[in-house]
């Protein structure tokens, strides 16, 4: 019983610190990574997918991204979707490849990006708390139902507790490495 509470919490757990990761990753830091177009959707036939999916996405060199896509009257609608992107990009296509070149990034612009990295880890710490909460809570719902007994509640709030500060602790660990990254000339 304490086990499968504790094996639900931990993967609950590292699916925050997955999702912290992916949101991490479209922050851009001022190196060209293929994942900073992953949200970048584009019109296809009458629908919205995703860059990928209609065109080959490379790093060129360190501030230099290639899009290639997959069919030549596609250029122009995938030029469009990366300039009308939150991203700040200014593709220009020679034939069928578009360069993505990445601006430098300003002090004031990369003071902005730490705080909003600063916001996603707290939004990430609220997650794990609020699974350390749904555990706890469960805990005590089988403590009421006399499912378990008060030194098995007791042990496994120290045990969620424990996982609880090993996935802060994580978060805390992606959000360092981050902000050193945004703040690398």
């Amino acid at each position: 019983m304490l086990d499968a509470i504790k094996e639900d919490a931990a993967t609950r757990m590292g699916k925050s610190i997955d999702s912290l990761r992916l949101e991490m990753a479209k922050i851009r830091t001022g190196r060209a990574h293929t994942s900073l177009l992953d949200h970048v959707q584009v019109e296809y036939y009458g629908s919205n997918v995703p860059i990928n999916q209609v065109a080959n996405v490379n790093v060129e060199d360190a501030r230099t991204l290639t899009v290639t896509p997959w069919e030549r009257d596609m250029v122009s609608k995938v030029e469009k979707a990366i300039m009308n992107s939150d991203l700040g990009l200014n593709p220009s296509s020679v034939g069928t490849v578009i360069r993505v070149p990445m601006p430098a990034l300003t002090e004031e612009r990369r003071k902005e990006l730490v705080k909003v990295v600063r916001h996603e880890a707290e939004n990430a710490r609220v997650a794990i708390r609020n699974i350390r909460r749904d555990a706890n809570s469960e805990l005590k719902s089988l403590l009421k139902d006399k499912s378990i007994t008060e030194d098995d509640d007791r042990q496994g709030q120290e045990i969620v507790q424990k996982l609880t500060d090993q996935y802060i602790a994580e978060v805390d660990k992606v959000l360092a490495q981050k902000e050193k990254e945004l703040m690398a000339v």
